[in-house]
């Protein structure tokens, strides 16, 4: 059963290790009667041992009984490599001083690096804001993946206000990085800090740079959803603040709800058909909603890619 997301609070500054490791391990357990595959490294047979081959399969019972050296082989050795890249700007802070955006994605990555680990799947890291703020190569070692927590860690830590967005931009940069055919899995709001109207063409050419070098490519669109979808506030005045820029309106929500509501659908529906278009996956992650739905779409788009 998906934990409620007041549990999740608790894991504001949970140590990402120990937090992945018990999202992933409750996740696997409630697969276990299910249709899906690979999630278990389940021994399948074994090969003879060549070198360059990993000298941690090698069954050392079995060499002592023939004096020959032979590997084990696991149902599900795969070569995947995975580059994960988030949105680190400041509207990946909302809800400010509350379990955000920017807290789910880190701690869904978090869960997936630790699941593609014990598939011996390689996994990289990008960060962005207006600009690339990280990029690792993907690689499957324990000290890489260390690594790349301490960066996480890192950001949930960072200052959250005033830096600003260029999702496209940082794409292509990210694009012309990854040199060998990944999936790239994309944590954003998917929201610019200029909305012009040439945004939704930028993104998109971003995003066709990266399918026309093979990789696949899946969008968790991070949001808040009772606010940022539904406009889930109360009937009275607000002082709204731009995270990025600073701009503030002062307004009473019945006056603006109706039109946002509908701006929000349009911009929201237009990246929805453009992806389908493009053959992007992308996926709703309401922070809400917990990070078992992150791990499943995953795991659906895994097995396609099988």
């Amino acid at each position: 059963m998906q934990p409620p997301i007041d549990d999740q609070h608790l894991h504001l500054n949970a140590n990402l290790e120990l937090l992945a490791r018990q999202v992933v391990e409750g996740f696997i357990t409630g697969l276990h009667k299910s249709p899906f595959h690979g999630f278990s490294v389940e021994f399948a047979e074994h090969r003879l041992y060549n070198v360059g081959d990993n000298v941690k399969n090698i069954d050392w019972k079995l060499y002592a009984r023939t004096d020959k050296l032979f590997s084990k082989r696991y149902e599900e050795e795969t070569n995947l490599r995975c580059q994960f890249i988030i949105d680190v700007s400041s509207s990946m802070y909302f809800p400010l001083n509350k379990y955000n955006k920017l807290n789910f994605a880190v701690q869904s990555v978090a869960s997936l690096i630790y699941l593609l680990k014990r598939q011996r799947d390689a996994f990289g890291l990008s960060l962005f804001t207006d600009h690339l703020v990280l990029n690792s190569q993907a690689r499957s070692t324990t000290t890489h993946q260390k690594f790349l927590f301490a960066k996480l860690e890192e950001i949930l830590n960072s200052a959250p206000l005033n830096v600003k967005t260029n999702v496209p931009q940082a794409l292509h940069q990210i694009a012309e990085l990854i040199h060998k055919r990944s999936l790239v899995v994309i944590f954003s709001d998917m929201l610019n800090t200029v909305q012009d109207e040439h945004h939704i063409e930028n993104l998109f050419a971003a995003l066709q740079h990266l399918k026309f070098n093979k990789h696949e490519v899946v969008i968790f669109n991070v949001v808040d959803a009772a606010k940022e979808v539904k406009f889930q506030f109360e009937s009275r005045p607000y002082e709204f603040v731009d995270m990025e820029t600073g701009a503030v309106m002062k307004t009473h929500t019945s006056k603006v709800k109706d039109a946002y509501l509908s701006k929000m659908e349009e911009y929201r529906r237009a990246i929805q058909l453009k992806c389908t278009q493009y053959k992007i996956d992308m996926v709703d992650a309401d922070i809400a909603e917990g990070f078992y739905p992150v791990l499943q779409a995953y795991l659906i788009k895994r097995q396609k890619m099988s």
